[in-house]
């Protein structure tokens, strides 16, 4: 299983208030994966006044960085842009908890601190393994129990078994669809016309 640094890709929350129904529809409506390199450009802060742009690839999207991805699924998951390109397409579908379930659990293994380990363990669990889980994981019975016994007493590797489960799943199901999405074959073809256009 790769070894990917964990980074935060927050949900979309939702404002509550007295807005009309159209207004509370429309935001209801699941992103639609069509302005992804927009999108990813949006994922990065604006610059403070005075202060010089990065063109680093941490900060700068181009489309030649989306053809890696069709490699594999762990090569998409190494990229910063990959993995919101591809948590886009997961909550366009409403599996988007897959994802983040893997990504907390790269966090968990690289924690430096094994003092609060049962609780981190335990806001996991709570989160996306228990049978009434918020946002909770396509596992199979064995799978969550053994999870379960092993957060009683958790350790570095307690997910494991459930996140290279998710891992596959996502690279049965979701990650060949992602591939033949109509946002990622917009990134490749616009990528494909500058080659084109440089040749």
């Amino acid at each position: 299983m790769p070894g990917i640094f964990y980074t935060h890709l927050s949900s979309t929350v939702e404002p509550k208030g007295q807005e009309g129904t159209e207004e509370v529809t429309e935001r209801k409506k699941p992103r639609t994966f069509m302005d992804l390199k927009g999108y990813l450009r949006s994922m990065f802060p604006p610059l403070e006044p005075g202060v010089k742009p990065s063109y680093s690839k941490a900060q700068k999207f181009h489309e030649d960085e989306a053809a890696p991805w069709s490699k594999s699924l762990e090569c998409l998951l190494c990229y910063n842009a990959g993995r919101a390109a591809f948590h886009v397409f997961l909550k366009s579908e409403y599996s988007d908890e897959n994802l983040d379930f893997w990504l907390a659990c790269e966090h968990f293994k690289k924690s430096a601190c094994t003092d609060n380990l049962q609780s981190q363990a335990q806001r996991i669990y709570q989160e996306y393994i228990k049978a009434d889980a918020p946002r909770q994981v396509n596992l199979d019975f064995h799978t969550r129990e053994s999870v379960a016994q092993k957060v009683r007493e958790a350790t570095l590797t307690c997910f494991d078994e459930a996140q290279w489960t998710v891992y596959m799943l996502m690279e049965r199901d979701s990650y060949p669809r992602f591939l033949k999405s109509e946002g990622y074959l917009n990134l490749i073809s616009r990528h494909q016309g500058c080659n084109g256009r440089d040749a």
